[in-house]
C-alpha cells in the first residue's frame, strides 16, 4: 500500500469536503423547488444538477486508483 504525502491527504480532504458541500447544497436547492410556494428559477435547479455532478466527481475521485 503506498503512502501519501502530507500535501496528497490535504489535497484529497479539501476534494471531499468541496463534493460533500456541493453535494448538500444543490441537494438542498433541488428540494426546495419541489415544494410549493418556492420562488426558485428554474435555471437555479440547472446549476443545482451541474453542482451535484461535480460534488459527486470530486468526492469518487479524492481517493487513489481508478475511479469508476
Amino acid at each position: 500500500m503506498q503512502s501519501l504525502s502530507q500535501s496528497q491527504h490535504e489535497m484529497n480532504t479539501t476534494k471531499i469536503a468541496l463534493g460533500a458541500v456541493l453535494l448538500f447544497l444543490s441537494s438542498a436547492i433541488l428540494l426546495m423547488m419541489g415544494t410549493p410556494g418556492t420562488s426558485i428559477p428554474v435555471l437555479a435547479g440547472g446549476a443545482a444538477s451541474l453542482a451535484m455532478a461535480a460534488g459527486a466527481l470530486l468526492v469518487g475521485t479524492s481517493e487513489g486508483g481508478r475511479p469508476v
